[in-house]
């Protein structure tokens, strides 16, 4: 199922929110946050997660929701057409994850 041209995978726990099928993460990092509406999470963490690497050349993210048993595991990133700082791009989409402001604001709008 797309979203305009954007790929929603779901299952029964974990939804995908991809740009381009099949997924594919070159780097990525994960968070956990309480449980709240998966799409609506992937949705404002994609948002987020492109402002902070728009600057990487051929960067295409990905955020994958998987409900676990103590909320919902967050992991973000995407694929990155050609060579990358691999190390740094991951740092910052860690900042990103890890951020209190960004994290009160996605819990708000997840609920």
């Amino acid at each position: 199922m797309s979203r305009g041209r954007w790929h929603i995978l779901r299952d029964d726990t974990v939804l995908t929110l991809a740009r381009r099928v099949p997924v594919r993460f070159d780097l990525s990092a994960s968070t956990r946050l309480p449980d709240g509406s998966r799409l609506q999470l992937a949705q404002q963490v994609r948002q987020d997660i492109w402002r902070a690497l728009q600057g990487l050349k051929g960067f295409t993210p990905v955020v994958r929701v998987e409900r676990v048993a103590s909320g919902l595991k967050v992991t973000a990133g995407g694929q990155v057409a050609g060579v990358f700082p691999r190390l740094q791009a991951e740092a910052r989409i860690a900042e990103v994850l890890e951020d209190p402001k960004n994290r009160a604001r996605w819990v708000r709008w997840a609920q």
